[in-house]
């Protein structure tokens, strides 16, 4: 089992999420934290409130953003959640259709698996297939596929 996958807590991925703006596409992607006990609502606010503070950053890739906050004592353990939205949203002047959300511990040596997911999301197929993936468990498949293509 990959890292990445023990870093989605089961039940953390969010398919099919309709929100009307980039705040409650985060706070979507954030349920997936607070539901899984790695963090608190308030970082999911943290979260919210860093954009407000200083814009669009956590768009990482066409239709990708990464929404995290500084380290705080509001993240329980380390780990990963996504909202696949119904209808992209604006973060800016860029349309997103993924958000995920990052959860990291001071001290927390996360830094092999952010060089997982990456490795993970920037696959060419990844993204058209995390937009048409049918339900969670494909998404967990994809990590042990792309585990192994990256190994090669």
């Amino acid at each position: 089992m990959s890292r990445l996958s023990d870093a989605f807590a089961p039940g953390s991925m969010l398919l099919g999420v309709a929100v009307p703006d980039w705040q409650e596409a985060i706070r979507a992607a954030g349920t997936g934290l607070v539901a899984s006990g790695r963090a608190t609502g308030v970082y999911v606010e943290t979260m919210v409130a860093s954009v407000e503070t200083h814009g669009p950053y956590i768009v990482i890739a066409p239709g990708v953003a990464l929404a995290h906050a500084a380290i705080t004592d509001q993240v329980l353990s380390h780990g990963f959640s996504l909202a696949r939205l119904v209808h992209p949203v604006d973060f800016g002047d860029q349309k997103v259709n993924l958000v995920f959300a990052l959860a990291a511990q001071v001290g927390d040596s996360h830094a092999e698996l952010m060089a997982e997911f990456a490795n993970w999301l920037m696959l060419p197929e990844q993204i058209n297939f995390l937009l048409n993936a049918g339900d969670e468990a494909e998404v967990r498949a994809s990590f042990e596929v792309a585990s192994a293509k990256i190994a090669e």
